[in-house]
């Protein structure tokens, strides 16, 4: 049977989580003696002895160290944009899983919402968390308050997804430098959005010839940007 892994603030000799953490590995049957693979989400990995459990506290101690999940030649940021109800999450969830770095909200004209709370923003946060455990990665990704277009910074090279562009992304993708994709909300990002984010440097690129939902575009695009980097 698999290990079960877990999140850390850093791989240390012995390793104390708190009561969160204690409740989940009761619910795993797990008991003190029992081996688990812990991660400090910023690319370490090692195997650990779970020597103490209680209601409020759960205690590790490190094993030898092992190899992490292979991450993409460069890192990869989403940049997208609010969405309303749980449609966020579906996104984190699965940006995880093919690998980002991190997630970058942005406020843009047509975007679904203005805004997030924290309470929100903290939920996609343990969504990143969980679907880095449960997708084997050592690397969680953050998920970063949302700036508007304007204030959007980026470096290497990034993929604004817009529909009716004539670039493919296999034709302007190189792993020399990191790597930002771009999607909108459901209304689209404007062509005055767009023009200003080619000004920049950006490279507005065709999804095919279908209309994407605007959960589904980043999907898409991640998975054409991993695959190329495998």
């Amino acid at each position: 049977m698999a290990e079960h892994r877990v999140r850390v603030p850093a791989l240390t000799p012995q390793m104390t989580l708190g009561p969160r953490e204690a409740r989940h590995l009761h619910v795993l049957r797990l008991r003190p003696g029992d081996p688990v693979r812990v991660f400090d989400g910023q690319g370490a990995e090692a195997g650990a002895t779970l020597e103490e459990l209680d209601d409020t506290r759960a205690v590790l101690a490190l094993g030898e160290r092992v190899a992490g999940t292979a991450e993409t030649p460069q890192p990869v940021t989403l940049a997208v944009a609010l969405l309303k109800g749980d449609k966020l999450s579906d996104v984190v969830r699965a940006a995880t899983e093919l690998g980002v770095a991190r997630v970058q909200l942005l406020v843009t004209r047509h975007a679904d919402a203005r805004e997030i709370g924290g309470q929100k923003l903290t939920r996609l946060r343990r969504v990143a968390e969980e679907a880095s455990k449960q997708s084997r990665r050592a690397v969680t990704p953050e998920v970063l308050d949302p700036v508007s277009l304007t204030d959007l910074s980026w470096e290497g090279q990034l993929f604004v997804a817009q529909p009716g562009s004539r670039e493919r992304l296999t034709d302007h993708l190189t792993w020399d430098a990191p790597v930002t994709v771009l999607t909108g909300p459901e209304g689209g990002l404007s062509d005055a959005e767009v023009a200003a984010l080619t000004a920049r440097g950006a490279v507005a690129v065709t999804l095919g010839p279908r209309i994407l939902r605007a959960e589904t575009a980043p999907v898409a695009l991640l998975g054409a940007i991993v695959a190329t980097g495998v």
